[in-house]
């Protein structure tokens, strides 16, 4: 029962946290954590939330992708009357590869040496803090929405991605950020932020998945369904209900909460003694 419990608020805790601002490998690192549920396993089981979470945007954007991989039929209105500057693959190539590659060169460095609860409340930090920078030096808007982004803002959203790879500091919230530096409106900045979280986690899972696979067994597979099945239902919601208030809130709230994570949990490790 423990472990399904475990499974139940790990998968929230994903859910959540993935498409938010607010890093969910920071959260996942520091509830494990408190759940005393780290290791090969909690590792593994990581992986497979996060491919709930991504099902869950692959199921809110599938008009989208069907689109972008060429099926014409599936194209938004916005788009066939923008044809010259309809979002492509080009796009989600451009902003995926420089975190692809620098995450492949600093793997072994990113493993060894950021994952711990130190390092992620330093990400957290440093990731509100560029997310309020982002938010009061946004450039003017010159794509407001997501068929209106250029190719080099694709290429900057993917360098201000490379951010991300230091744990707890967020890719939504550097892709988001850096998508407003560029010139790009905060709904487009989001929804191309969700669009290339697909590829990027598709890719990072797969490699993690392929390195690990080993630790699967047939006597955890309740646990890892259901805590696939959680952050499924929990990002599809999250997504959703995040759209409509960043309309409303921005990303300071996000920012500030990010702050106080922070604080509670550095309290929280002095006083362990961890």
């Amino acid at each position: 029962m423990q472990n399904i419990l475990t499974a139940v608020v790990q998968g929230i805790i994903e859910g959540l946290t993935e498409f938010l601002p607010v890093s969910s490998t920071g959260h996942l690192i520091l509830t494990g954590k408190l759940l005393d549920f780290t290791g090969d396993k909690a590792d593994t089981f990581e992986i497979i939330i996060q491919l709930g979470a991504i099902l869950a945007v692959a199921v809110i954007y599938w008009r989208r992708i069907l689109s972008l991989l060429g099926f014409s039929r599936f194209s938004y209105g916005e788009s066939q009357t923008q044809a010259s500057g309809k979002l492509n693959l080009i796009h989600v190539i451009l902003a995926c590869l420089p975190a692809m590659i620098l995450g492949l060169l600093l793997h072994s460095f990113i493993t060894s040496y950021l994952f711990s609860s130190y390092t992620v409340l330093i990400g957290l930090v440093l990731g509100g803090i560029f997310m309020l920078f982002g938010e009061r030096r946004q450039a003017a808007v010159q794509s407001e929405g997501v068929d209106q982004i250029t190719y080099r803002q694709a290429v900057y959203i993917g360098l201000f991605q490379c951010l991300a790879l230091w744990p707890g500091f967020s890719r939504s919230g550097a892709t988001i950020a850096g998508g407003l530096l560029s010139g790009v409106g905060y709904r487009a900045a989001t929804n191309f932020s969700f669009l290339i979280a697909i590829p990027m986690m598709v890719a990072a899972s797969g490699f993690e998945l392929l390195k690990s696979y080993d630790t699967l067994t047939a006597s955890d597979a309740v646990f890892f369904i259901t805590g696939f099945i959680v952050a499924f239902v929990v990002a599809l919601l999250a997504v959703i209900t995040f759209l409509k208030l960043l309309e409303r809130f921005k990303l300071a709230p996000f920012a500030y909460y990010r702050f106080v994570l922070a604080a509670v949990f550095l309290v929280y490790l002095v006083v362990t003694g961890n």
